[in-house]
C-alpha cells in the first residue's frame, strides 16, 4: 500500500502555552520578568522551533502531502498504513506518539540540537528527508522498540514506550504488595518505575543518579554505571522504599525478562498507574486491583538514518 500522507506531530511551545494562559504575549512577558525569569529564552526557543517546523513543512510539500496533528489530539487520531509519522519536538513526544502509532514508521526530528538531547531523535531538518524518502521507497532501516504493559485484573491495560509508574497520585507513600521470582512482600514507597530499553536514559537514569549520589557521600570510589538493557528487557526500581514493622525492602530492583512483576494495591484511594510521564492518561490502582507488569506484544517502529541494504 502506497503512503499518501505525512502526519506531522508537534507540541505547543512553552511560549504558546504561556500566551494561552495570560491571553497576550505582553502579559506573559510581564509575568515572567516580574518573577525574575528570562522571557527571552522562551522567545528564542519558540522562534527556533517555528523555523524548524516551517523548514520541515516546506521540504515535505515537495514530495508528499502532509497535515499537522497537535500532541493533545494524538490519542484520538487513527494512523493508517497510508501514513508516515513525522515527530518534531522533544524525545518525550516520540514516546507519547509511539503508543498510538499502530506500528507505522516514525521519522523523529530534533528541532533544536542546542536544547534537546535527542536520544530518540536521529534526524534534524537538514537530513530528515533522507528518512522520508527511504520510507516511501521501503528501503529504511528501523529500530523496533517493544512496549511495556500493565494489565489489570478487570481487563484494563496501559502501554508504555519509556516507563510505567505505579504508585500514589499525590506526594504520599504508596502501599502495595509486590511479587517477583516467587518472592512477595508488602511495601511502602514513593512508587515503582518499570523501564523499557528506550526509557533507560530517561526517568530511570534519575533513580540511578540519586542512588549513586547518596552512596557517594559515604563511599568516594563508587563509579556511576548506567543500565544497559536488551530489547526484551524491563528493569523495575522501587523509589525510596521504607522499612517498618509491616513493610519490607527486600525487593527493590530487578530485571524482567520471561517473568512478570505482580503488584496488588493496598491503597483505598489515589492509587494510579501512568506511562511516559502523562499523568492525565492513567489507570486507577486502588484496593482490590492487581496489576501484571511485563512486555507487550505491540512494538513501535523508529526510522534510523541508515539505508536498508539491497538484497
Amino acid at each position: 500500500m502506497s503512503i499518501e500522507y505525512a502526519i506531522i506531530v508537534k507540541n505547543k511551545t512553552r511560549l504558546e502555552t504561556l500566551i494561552e494562559r495570560f491571553n497576550t504575549k505582553a502579559q506573559a512577558k510581564f509575568y515572567i520578568e516580574r518573577l525574575g525569569g528570562n522571557f527571552e529564552d522562551y522567545e528564542v526557543e519558540h522562534e527556533t522551533f517555528q523555523s524548524s517546523l516551517i523548514s520541515l513543512q516546506t521540504q515535505l510539500s515537495k514530495i508528499i502531502k502532509h497535515k499537522v496533528v497537535e500532541r493533545s489530539f494524538v490519542p484520538s487520531y487513527i494512523f493508517t498504513e497510508k501514513n508516515v509519522i513525522v515527530v518534531i519536538g522533544q524525545d518525550g513526544l516520540v514516546a507519547n506518539t509511539a503508543k498510538y502509532s499502530n506500528g507505522i514508521p516514525m521519522v523523529a526530528v530534533n528541532p533544536d540540537k542546542r536544547r534537546y538531547d535527542g536520544v530518540l531523535l536521529p534526524f534534524d531538518t537538514s537530513n530528515f528527508m533522507y528518512g522520508i524518502e527511504n520510507v516511501l521507497e521501503n528501503k529504511y532501516r528501523q529500530r523496533t522498540i517493544r512496549f511495556a504493559e500493565a494489565k489489570l485484573n478487570d481487563g484494563q491495560r496501559l502501554l508504555a514506550f519509556n516507563e510505567l509508574f505505579i504508585g500514589a497520585a499525590s506526594h504520599v507513600s504508596a502501599r502495595y504488595k509486590i511479587s517477583v521470582n516467587n518472592k512477595t512482600e508488602e511495601q511502602s514507597s514513593s512508587g515503582v518505575i518499570v523501564s523499557t530499553q528506550a526509557g533507560s536514559t530517561g526517568w530511570l537514569s534519575s533513580v540511578f543518579n540519586m542512588a549513586y549520589g547518596v552512596a557517594g557521600m559515604f563511599e568516594k570510589n563508587i563509579k556511576l554505571k548506567r543500565p544497559k538493557l536488551r530489547e526484551d528487557d524491563l528493569l523495575f526500581a522501587v523509589r525510596e522504599p521504607f522499612q517498618s514493622i509491616r513493610t519490607e525492602i527486600g525487593v527493590t530492583a530487578g530485571l524482567l525478562r520471561e517473568q512478570n512483576l505482580i503488584m496488588e494495591s493496598l491503597m483505598p484511594a489515589s492509587g494510579i498507574i501512568f506511562s511516559d510521564g502523562i499523568e492525565t492518561d492513567f489507570l486507577n490502582f486502588n484496593s482490590g486491583t492487581i496489576a501484571t507488569i511485563g512486555l507487550a506484544n505491540e512494538t513501535a517502529v523508529l526510522v534510523t538514518n541508515e539505508k536498508k541494504s539491497s538484497t
